[in-house]
C-alpha cells in the first residue's frame, strides 16, 4: 500500500474548531462566509501583537518553532533601524508527500491566513505581501482570496500582494529559497545563510512564517489570549493541525487541543492498535516505537521528550506487517532525490547515507552500520540550508529506534518481512535530481589514474584503493550534466566520454521482500 494524499483530504476535529471552524458549512470560506464564521477583525498595533503572540506562546507551525512574538520584535527592530520598510510572507509551501494541513487551510480557509498576515503587514507598516505555494489547487485559492478582498500587485497600492508559485520540492519550502524566488531568482536556498528578519525579499527585513501560524494569530486576535488559552495545555495554548496517514484506514487533517493523547488521534484514523512505530514530524522527523507512541501526547514538548517531534505535523504510523528500515530506506532514496545539488552534504551526503543504509539491509554488517553513523553525523550543520541536517535526524532515529529489526539484518538474514510502502511519497523524481538519459563512462584502455574526475563530478566517480574510478559508468542526473562535461574535457588521457543512455535509470524500487544477509556477522564492540 503506497497510499498517496490527495490536495484535501478529509478533516476532522477534536473538541471545539477554532482553524477548521465552518468546515462543516461550506468546502471553501469566501470572504463573506469568512465573516460569517468568524466576524470582524480590528487591527492592533506592533507591541500589542508581539505581546498577544508571546502570551499564547504562539510559535512557528512549519517545523523550526521559532517564537513567532520574537521574530515579530526582531523585523520591526530591523525596519526601524535601517529605515526601510519590512515586508511579510506567508510560506504556504507544503513540499512533503505526507504534509497536507497548510494545503488544507490554504484551500479552504484562505482569509483566516490572509487575516493574520494583513495584521502583521498593518502592525509593521509593511507594504509588501508575498504568499509562497507550490500546488495548483493552493495558488487557485489564494488567487481568489486576494481578488476577493481586491488586493493585487499593483503600483501605487497601499499593500501590493502576491503569490508566488514555485515547484514541488522539498527545498522550495525552505526560508531562504522561498526569499530568493520572490526575488526572481532561482527557488533554491542561497549559498550563504542570512536572518530573513534582517535581510529578506528585496534585502528589506522580512516577517516569513508559516501559513498555519498567521492563521492561529488571526484566531488569538478575534478571542483573545485568555478564551485562546482555555485550549490545551497551559505551556503550550491552542490547537494544532495534524497530517495522518501511513498505515491508516482514513487519512485525514485534524484539528486537535495540545495536550490529547497520542494513540488517540491514531484511532481516529484507523491506525493499527499497537504500531511498530510512529514517524512524527514528517520526513524531518523522528521516530517513536509503538510503546512510547501509546505513551506521548500531542504537544511540542511532549513530542520531544519522549525523542519525537511535532515539526511540520505529519503523523505516519506503520504496522508490524512491513519491514520499518525498509520504509525508511524508501524515504531516504526520496530525500537524497529532493537534493538541490549544490552543497556537498546533500549531494554527496545524503546519497552516500541512502545507499549505507541499504547495505545494511543486504548483509553488509557492523562495517556498513559504522559507514552509515559516519555518513550521517559528517552531514550535519554543514549544508546550505536545513535537508541535510532533518534527513540525518531521520536516518540517526530509524536506527536508533528499531533495534531489533537492525539486529536482524547486520547480524542474520534480515527480519524476513517485506516492503509494504505505506509512507506516502511523490511518484516521479524532481527535475534537477531525475536521470538525464546521459551515463558517464570510463575506457580502461585509456585510462591512467589521474583522479581529476573525482574530483570534478564526486557524486558520480569516486576513486578506488587502486586509485582509478570505482566504476565503468554512471547514470547522470540532470543536476551533475555540467559538471560531467567538464570532467570529460579536463580528463588528461581522454579516458571519459558522455553517452546516450538507452535505457535511462530510475531509481530502483525495493522489492517485495529484502534480499536476505550475508551470514551472520557479530556487531562488535561499542555497537549500539
Amino acid at each position: 500500500m503506497n497510499a498517496s494524499l490527495p490536495d484535501v483530504p478529509e478533516v476532522r476535529v477534536v473538541g471545539l474548531p477554532l482553524l477548521t471552524s465552518g468546515f462543516d458549512l461550506v468546502e471553501r470560506l469566501d470572504l463573506a462566509m469568512h465573516l460569517k464564521v468568524h466576524g470582524p477583525l480590528e487591527p492592533m498595533a506592533g507591541e500589542p501583537l508581539a505581546r498577544l503572540a508571546e502570551q499564547i506562546a504562539l510559535r512557528g507551525r512549519g517545523g523550526a518553532g521559532f517564537p513567532f512574538d520574537r521574530k515579530l520584535r526582531a523585523v520591526a527592530d530591523a525596519a526601524i533601524r535601517r529605515g526601510v520598510r519590512p515586508v511579510v510572507v506567508v510560506n504556504g509551501s507544503e513540499d512533503e508527500p505526507a504534509c497536507r494541513k497548510d494545503t488544507v487551510l490554504i484551500n479552504r480557509a484562505p482569509h483566516l491566513i490572509l487575516d493574520g498576515a494583513l495584521l502583521a503587514a498593518e502592525a509593521l507598516g509593511a507594504r509588501t505581501l508575498v504568499i509562497g505555494v507550490t500546488r495548483d489547487s493552493t495558488e487557485a485559492s489564494m488567487r481568489t482570496a486576494l481578488a476577493e478582498r481586491g488586493l493585487g500587485d499593483r503600483r501605487g497600492s497601499a499593500l501590493r500582494a502576491r503569490v508566488q508559485r514555485n515547484p514541488v520540492r522539498m527545498v522550495t519550502g525552505e526560508s531562504s529559497a522561498l526569499v530568493r524566488s520572490a526575488d526572481g531568482g532561482p527557488p533554491l536556498p542561497p549559498g550563504r545563510k542570512a536572518r530573513t528578519s534582517e535581510y529578506g525579499v528585496g534585502g528589506a527585513p522580512t516577517l516569513l512564517s508559516n501559513a498555519e501560524t498567521f492563521a492561529q494569530l488571526a484566531v488569538a486576535a478575534r478571542i483573545g489570549a485568555d478564551r485562546y488559552c482555555r485550549t490545551g495545555l497551559r505551556e503550550e495554548p491552542g490547537t494544532v493541525l495534524l497530517t495522518l496517514a501511513g498505515a491508516v484506514t482514513r487519512p485525514m487533517v485534524v484539528e486537535v487541543p495540545t495536550g490529547v493523547p497520542l494513540r488517540y488521534v491514531l484511532q481516529l484514523a484507523g491506525a493499527p492498535a499497537l504500531p511498530q512505530g510512529v514517524l512524527t514530524g514528517g520526513y524531518h522527523g523522528k521516530w517513536l516505537d509503538g510503546v512510547t507512541a501509546n505513551e506521548a501526547v500531542i504537544s511540542r514538548a511532549g513530542l520531544e521528550a519522549c525523542g519525537g517531534a511535532l515539526g511540520a505535523g505529519a503523523v505516519l504510523p506503520i504496522g508490524e506487517g512491513t519491514c520499518p528500515l525498509g520504509e525508511s530506506l524508501r524515504v531516504a532514496h526520496w530525500l537524497a532525490s529532493e537534493s538541490a545539488g549544490q552543497c556537498g552534504p546533500c549531494y554527496l551526503g545524503l546519497p552516500a547515507a541512502a545507499r549505507g543504509l541499504a547495505d545494511v539491509l543486504q548483509g553488509g554488517g557492523p562495517t556498513a552500520l559504522e559507514a552509515l553513523r559516519e555518513v550521517t553525523r559528517t552531514v550535519k550543520r554543514r549544508g546550505a540550508c536545513k535537508h541535510p541536517d532533518g534527513s540525518a535526524a531521520f536516518l540517526e532515529s530509524t536506527i536508533a529506534v528499531f533495534t531489533d529489526d537492525l539486529a536482524a539484518h547486520v547480524l542474520g538474514d534480515g527480519c524476513g518481512r517485506p516492503v509494504a510502502g505505506v509512507l506516502p511519497l511523490q511518484a516521479e523524481a524532481p527535475p534537477a535530481q531525475a536521470p538525464s538519459g546521459r551515463r558517464l563512462a570510463v575506457d580502461w584502455t585509456l585510462c591512467q589514474g589521474h583522479g581529476l574526475c573525482a574530483d570534478i563530478v564526486p557524486e558520480l566517480i569516486q576513486l578506488g584503493p587502486d586509485g582509478f574510478p570505482s566504476v565503468a559508468e554512471a547514470a547522470v542526473p540532470r543536476y551533475s550534466e555540467a559538471r560531467a562535461s567538464r570532467a570529460v574535457r579536463r580528463c588528461p588521457a581522454l579516458a571519459l566520454r558522455i553517452e546516450e543512455d538507452p535505457t535511462p535509470v530510475t531509481r530502483p524500487a525495493l522489492p517485495a521482500a529484502l534480499p536476505p544477509g550475508r551470514g551472520r556477522r557479530a556487531l562488535g564492540s561499542g555497537r549500539q
